[in-house]
């Protein structure tokens, strides 16, 4: 410990997070009486780290440290508190444009704030509600398009943000507590305008953005189009689902976000070229601390790039980022440094703490860590190497062109391997070719996207900006042919199960150890990481999995999940089946022998125990030929409070109560689970 002195900054992060990551999993939410008790052990230990023995300094902060991370996660969650819809509501809904975008289904997607319900009063009324157009909708409202700030009305049916599609799994209700919003659904009639924009600052550099991404497109035919929009301004409207699933299948989704890597070569471009112009002047780079000047230039374009982008979490995590190595070098410190990612984290997870849970946060971070630890590492190699060449050994030199390279190709590889366990344990595949996709791609976005957008923006003015744009669609034109072509691949994707709740938890923990740690022991880290991996492919699916609308049964069997319907509630379908690593569809998972087909349904029997799948508005009226005793009958309709028989009924109502279920097999039989009682009383489970 005494040797680690000085050298554990970069933990800071990791005990906050541990902290933050302890309140997320908690079932209830602490009382006052624990906060109080928290907060003041925490205080306590602060002292300890202050005043206390020299060698117990470093465990009382990392102690408070963790302490502090519970009670930030808290006070957080209670900041956000919003109203929440408690019940399905169809009718009237006036609110104003915030955002538009795609849903999953590529349909266009209105999130309204000053919300207005029919017969619900103001302070029962979700602050923020996302409406999806379908049908006529879809088709625009008659000449008026959507505009951010303008105020609107529809008919809309609406819900409560919903909870995971299984126990343990996602909890979607988390994440729109955070966003504050209190309801989603979607609308089939035309949306109605009934206010034009007003002139609010930030909604009127909304409408700017989005005014700039129809400009991309109107200039820029095509997918390339709609992807140099989504990359300078993060509308990715123009992006279709095909485009979309072709980035996934090739490890190329992660250009599509506007994250750390399009910050990190903007701000690049932008210093190397404000410090390169300085250079050719002498009496400007002799006299002027030219390095700094092109910091703040970066900072400056960076900040701009902020506003343009719309702020979301994800810009605003790579902002921090790339501040931070600005910063750097303003106090003249080395921007790339472990200590440098560590203050961005920490900046980050003080601010908003959910991020910690989020892919994004989770990936971007890994890639960074990993790579600004492998480069110092072959930094001190060549700080050796040069020490040997003063003492008169040879040196083997390689040529420029092999060493540029050789860097893309190693920072391809480590980032694609510090990343893949994330993305795989957040969407269950992996991309199998994902360092050939990157390799041919990501020297583009650095030497032609980026550069001719910092080229087209500057000549912009001058009504020159011609070139640039002409460079962007070239660039982008190969990224998309390279991901069209390698997601094309056979095998390019692998599906694969996903892990039990530790897993991921335990690798990042190694993994840092391995990383920061300054002594022997951290190879204990990479013991740890490979431990936990093992781990990953012992993991259990469960036997049974009966979705909360009662609409869908899932069974496991030799050939896979076999599905009671092959359609309807087909968001839950493909979330099991992704879960289970099966790559099958909704219809062919359907098809798989395990279910009978009886009067109104589906029958199987599962453990000794018989089950019935009833869908339809006819499904109370077979009761009568099917409920005998032992049954179990699952319809997505209200069933009879009392059976015909002596069967178990579960219907809509009665899931409810419960959410999601899930059986695992035991020496005892089917041992079911409950996805409420997984997820306990949090704020945004309450009135669940």
């Amino acid at each position: 410990m005494a040797a680690a002195r000085g050298q554990l900054f970069p933990f800071v992060p990791v005990f906050l997070g541990l902290g933050i990551g302890l309140y997320f999993a908690l079932r209830a939410e602490p009382s006052f009486n624990q906060w109080l008790a928290l907060a003041t052990t925490c205080g306590g230990l602060s002292l300890s780290a202050w005043r206390g023995p020299e060698a117990l300094r470093p465990v009382a902060l990392a102690l408070a440290l963790v302490g502090a991370g519970t009670c930030v996660a808290g006070w957080r969650s209670h900041a956000v508190t919003a109203p929440v819809l408690e019940w399905r509501y169809y009718g009237p809904v006036e609110g104003r444009i915030v955002t538009i975008d795609r849903s999953g289904s590529d349909a266009m997607r209105l999130a309204l704030d000053q919300v207005v319900l029919d017969n619900l009063e103001p302070d029962r009324s979700p602050e923020r509600v996302r409406v999806s157009l379908h049908g006529r909708a879809a088709e625009g409202p008659l000449d008026i398009d959507p505009m951010p700030g303008m105020r609107v009305i529809m008919t809309a049916h609406l819900s409560p943000p919903g909870g995971p599609v299984e126990p343990g799994g996602f909890d979607f209700r988390r994440l729109a507590w955070f966003d504050r919003l209190g309801g989603v659904g979607y609308t089939r009639t035309p949306v109605l305008a009934l206010e034009a924009p007003a002139d609010d600052w930030a909604l009127a550099i909304t409408r700017l953005r989005m005014h700039m991404s129809a400009g991309l497109r109107d200039r820029i035919a095509g997918e390339s189009g709609g992807f140099v929009a989504a990359i300078l301004t993060g509308d990715r409207s123009g992006v279709g689902l095909e485009t979309t699933e072709a980035l996934r299948r090739s490890n190329l989704a992660h250009v599509l976000a506007i994250s750390g890597l399009h910050m990190g070569l903007l701000t690049g471009v932008v210093y190397g070229a404000l410090r390169g112009a300085m250079a050719l002047f002498p009496i400007i780079a002799l006299r002027l601390p030219i390095r700094k000047i092109a910091a703040v230039g970066a900072l400056a374009a960076a900040s701009f790039y902020l506003v343009l982008s719309g702020g979301n979490v994800a810009t605003q995590r790579a902002f921090v980022m790339a501040a931070v190595m600005l910063g750097a070098v303003l106090l003249d410190r080395r921007a790339l440094s472990l200590r440098s990612v560590a203050l961005a984290a920490i900046l980050i997870l003080l601010w908003r703490p959910e991020a910690l849970l989020s892919p994004g946060f989770q990936m971007s971070f890994a890639a960074t860590v990993a790579l600004v630890a492998v480069f110092q590492t072959i930094r001190r190699q060549r700080a050796r190497m040069l020490a040997a060449q003063a003492r008169g050994a040879e040196r083997r030199r390689l040529p420029r062109w092999l060493l540029g390279l050789g860097s893309i190709a190693l920072c391809s590889l480590v980032a694609g391997m510090a990343t893949a366990p994330v993305a795989a344990a957040h969407f269950h595949r992996m991309a199998e070719y994902g360092l050939l996709a990157n390799l041919l791609s990501m020297p583009l976005m650095g030497t032609v996207v980026m550069p001719g957008a910092v080229l087209a923006a500057a000549l912009w003015p001058l009504g020159l900006e011609g070139p640039g744009l002409w460079m962007m669609e070239m660039g982008t034109r190969w990224i998309l042919a390279v991901a069209h072509w390698v997601g094309g691949l056979e095998g390019a994707v692998r599906p694969l199960q996903a892990p039990p709740g530790w897993v991921l938890p335990t690798v990042a923990l190694g993994m840092l150890w391995l990383i920061l740690w300054p002594g022997r022991t951290r190879l204990v880290g990479a013991l740890v990481a490979l431990t936990a991996m093992g781990g990953w492919t012992q993991a259990e699916r469960p036997a049974v999995l009966i979705a909360e609308s009662g609409g869908l049964i899932g069974v496991m069997t030799p050939s896979g999940r076999a599905l009671s319907r092959p359609r309807g509630d087909g968001f839950i379908a493909r979330n099991w089946l992704e879960a289970d690593g099966d790559a099958a569809e909704q219809s062919e998972a359907a098809a798989r022998p395990a279910f009978d087909d009886v009067e109104g349904g589906r029958r199987i029997v599962i453990g000794g125990e018989t089950w019935v799948s009833l869908t339809g508005t006819r499904s109370p009226d077979a009761l009568n030929a099917i409920c005998a005793d032992g049954i179990n009958v699952v319809a997505n309709v209200e069933l009879p409070k009392h059976a015909p028989g002596d069967c178990r009924l579960l219907d809509p109502g009665r899931l409810s109560r419960t959410g999601a279920l899930a059986a695992y097999h035991s020496p005892a039989g089917l041992v079911w689970m409950e996805a409420k009682a997984i997820a306990g009383r949090r704020p945004w489970t309450q009135g669940h």
